[in-house]
């Protein structure tokens, strides 16, 4: 028990960058929400029980154009299937003995923020460390998104828009250290970049939704990472 209570604190103390992070992109997000025609409660809501910042921003369009839901529906599940592979990495760091549920209380609050932070931990991942993120972070996204709403267009323009990057700065910040420690996560980090560039400019590929754009690049360098640098298990002789 007090190991579970180490590990969510900790989690919490390293999710507070992520909640600033969240807190100004949600802003952004909550003045969007308000101009396409979204009350408070509905606004608010829309980020309480998704915390995607794509698909929510994709939804925002959509609601504007008086889409179907069926169309609604299909964005959203093409947008986020990539949080399914994050759940999946994350299965595989815990305990094999965990309790199940534990897997499903961690894929509804995945982000991939929380993603990151949660995969780099070394070793045997406490569910409750994950926990802890998710108890500052989610909470950021959903009061940022409110403040949004409420305040509507306090905050000029310019201000808002350089807000708006301290989330790929906090993303940036999470893969760094790691990186510098493996040349091989080096690489394949460049590589991912590279291919990410091609997918957005190359006319045969741009076409592709980001969902499935994440999906194909993860399942495609990470297993040929995995198939070229295997990881060897502690005990492993070979």
């Amino acid at each position: 028990m007090d190991s579970n209570f180490v590990s969510w604190k900790r989690g919490v103390q390293d999710g507070i960058p992520i909640c600033l992070g969240y807190l100004a992109v949600s802003f952004s997000f909550g003045i969007l929400a308000k101009n396409a025609g979204l009350s408070i409660f509905q606004g608010t809501l829309m980020s309480a029980v998704n915390y995607t910042s794509a698909g929510q921003f994709a939804a925002l369009g959509l609601i504007a154009a008086a889409s179907s839901y069926f169309e609604l529906a299909v964005t959203q599940l093409v947008i986020n299937l990539r949080y399914s592979l994050m759940s999946c990495a994350l299965s595989q760091k815990l305990d094999p003995k965990a309790p199940f549920y534990h897997r499903l209380f961690m894929a509804a609050g995945v982000t991939d923020e929380v993603f990151g932070v949660s995969a780099s931990v070394r070793g045997v991942l406490n569910p409750y460390y994950t926990y802890g993120l998710m108890t500052v972070a989610l909470p950021g996204w959903v009061l940022g998104t409110l403040l949004g709403v409420a305040l509507g267009n306090v905050l000029p323009g310019r201000p808002l828009r350089a807000l708006s990057v301290a989330l790929y700065g906090m993303f940036i910040a999470i893969i760094i250290p790691p990186a510098r420690q493996n040349k091989i996560l080096t690489g394949m980090i460049i590589l991912s970049m590279a291919a990410s560039c091609l997918f957005t400019f190359l006319p045969l590929l741009s076409g592709i939704s980001s969902g499935f754009r994440i999906i194909i690049l993860t399942i495609l360098i990470a297993g040929a990472a995995a198939v070229l640098f295997p990881v060897k298990e502690a005990g492993d002789a070979r």
